[in-house]
């Protein structure tokens, strides 16, 4: 599992705006936080909603923490990041979070990575982690509806040529090659069947790259893929929970090892754990708040619990005891779990 990321709202400040393309924008942050390749942050958005954006940046180079942003047509939290923010303007985020990352000894393996428009971000982030702190080979294939489209084009062909023998660009583009189907990228993923590979992009991109590989003989725990969603709701409110009370009636206890403490609370059966350590003054760590990211994942050491949603824990994950916090549900009078 991921670190850890910590807890509550953060303050930080926009350093430079770097206009990638036309519809794409790169905010430079004067932030320190400690962050893993492929992660993201989730920016508060104007007007009581929240948006989650990838680091292009990597914490293994000595570079500013940096995350870029496509304008979706319509979207409310990119529009607002293409059209209004500047250097100098304050920011008030989530720490980093997120699981498309390379987890320990996965930098200095061979990888293949494969991106569509955005899905570069994530991925330009393990690619220049991998480059500069590993020493496995990296095959990229980034696919793009035309030249114009073609984020951190200057910045990849300067990895290509530091790197050279190591990092290997291949462009994609709809305008002149057609739609990457799973039979046109056959050819371009063969020769890498045997590297975990990383995808991201729009979904058709990311299903026609696993069906190259699979029918390549890719074995199917090898292939990662990013999981984008959108927060339904403003995860920076305060839960707005009444303050614990002792359990009765079918209430549980909660004791929950964090940061070297140990708090036991009232468990209500109906209220996630994450609503609960909050409403009692825990500093839990969060992002999503939806079950869609494991900023909040912590273990079951004692007792049982269920999740009413779970996109992102695997079998192995649940195996191991781990679960969401924001989903997490008691099935036992007392449950003991650990963020340790």
């Amino acid at each position: 599992m991921p670190e850890q990321a910590g807890p509550g709202p953060l303050k930080v400040r926009v350093l430079e705006r770097v206009q990638e393309t036309a519809d794409a924008v790169s905010l430079v942050l004067d932030a320190e936080l400690p962050y893993a390749p492929g992660q993201f942050l989730t920016l508060r958005i104007p007007g009581g909603a929240a948006r989650c954006y990838s680091l292009a940046s990597s914490p293994h180079t000595g570079e500013p923490m940096r995350i870029t942003v496509k304008r979706v047509p319509g979207g409310r939290g990119s529009g607002w990041v293409c059209d209004t923010v500047a250097a100098g303007d304050e920011l008030e985020v989530l720490a980093p979070a997120g699981t498309f990352t390379l987890g320990p000894g996965g930098l200095d393996g061979d990888l293949l990575l494969v991106a569509g428009g955005s899905g570069i971000t994530p991925v330009l982030s393990l690619a220049k982690s991998a480059l500069a702190a590993g020493r496995g080979r990296v095959a990229l294939l980034y696919a793009n509806r035309d030249p114009g489209s073609v984020i951190f084009r200057g910045e990849l062909r300067g990895l290509a040529e530091e790197h050279p023998g190591r990092l290997a660009v291949v462009h994609w583009l709809e305008s002149l090659q057609g739609l990457p189907t799973a039979g046109r990228l056959g050819a371009l993923v063969a020769p890498y069947v045997g590297r975990d590979a990383w995808l991201c992009g729009p979904g058709p991109l990311m299903d026609a790259a696993e069906s190259a590989l699979r029918a390549a003989g890719a074995p199917g725990g090898r292939i990662h893929r990013e999981r984008y969603f959108s927060l339904s709701g403003d995860v920076f409110a305060p839960a707005g929970l009444p303050a614990p009370v002792p359990p009765a009636g079918g209430g549980a206890l909660a004791e929950v090892e964090l940061d070297g403490s140990v708090h036991t609370v009232a468990w209500e059966r109906g209220t996630p754990l994450l609503d609960v350590l909050l409403a009692a003054g825990v500093a839990a760590p969060y992002s999503c708040r939806e079950g869609a990211c494991s900023a909040c994942c912590c273990r079951v050491v004692e007792g049982e619990v269920t999740m009413a949603r779970n996109e992102v824990l695997d079998g192995q994950d649940l195996a191991e005891g781990y679960v969401l916090a924001c989903q997490a549900l008691p099935l036992t009078d007392r449950v003991r779990l650990s963020y340790g």
